[in-house]
């Protein structure tokens, strides 16, 4: 097969996500109680998507799944912050913009200086860049990535200590939340799972 015939068919095509793209289970693997339980301690926009996407993979390939939000990780179940998560340039030495290259050959691999982030408005022009690629592959929201994972049947779960902490009640959390439990709860039902600390 050749390169292009290989890129062509990694890509979603017209009205196909990348989610609805993945490839389903081989009829010939069983995966019998297999288990995988993810950790969201960070509330930023590039750390809820990883956890969410692997979950929803998880899923498709008949696992359990748990998802436990603690401290900020809270901010992608909390009703009153999950549709304005934010994405910033500082710490992050990895970032760049492709869409630079049609500007400049080569620029969209050059790596931005974190010090940018601190820049006003910085924040929030990365937020909406990170946002607008997100959208063109088709990935939805936040709000809507937890209904679907909760429909294909994950059990999410919030952090007694960091919701008492920041004074969030049940009512305060997204539907699809099944309770908040305390750490040790949290460890005896994830008993068996391939933990992923996100």
């Amino acid at each position: 097969m050749t390169p292009a015939a290989e890129e062509s068919q990694s890509q979603p095509h017209n009205g196909e996500s990348a989610l609805e793209n993945e490839s389903a289970p081989d009829e010939n693997v069983t995966y019998v109680h297999r288990k995988m339980a993810f950790i969201c301690s960070k509330g930023n926009l590039d750390m809820a998507y990883p956890a969410l996407i692997m979950a929803h993979a998880a899923l498709n390939q008949g696992i359990h799944v748990d998802i436990f939000f603690t401290f900020w990780g809270l901010d992608i179940i909390n009703k009153r912050t999950m549709d304005d998560l934010k994405f910033t340039m500082q710490a992050n030495t990895a970032m760049h913009m492709p869409a630079l290259d049609k500007i400049r050959p080569g620029w969209g691999n050059a790596y931005m200086p974190p010090s940018l982030g601190v820049l006003p408005g910085m924040t929030n022009f990365a937020t909406w860049y990170m946002k607008r690629e997100i959208d063109k592959i088709e990935i939805p929201p936040i709000r809507d990535l937890l209904e679907q994972v909760a429909e294909m049947g994950a059990d999410m779960w919030a952090c007694k200590m960091t919701a008492d902490m920041m004074q969030l009640k049940p009512r305060m959390l997204h539907k699809a939340v099944k309770g908040i439990i305390d750490a040790g709860t949290f460890i005896e039902l994830s008993e068996g799972s391939q933990i992923i600390f996100i």
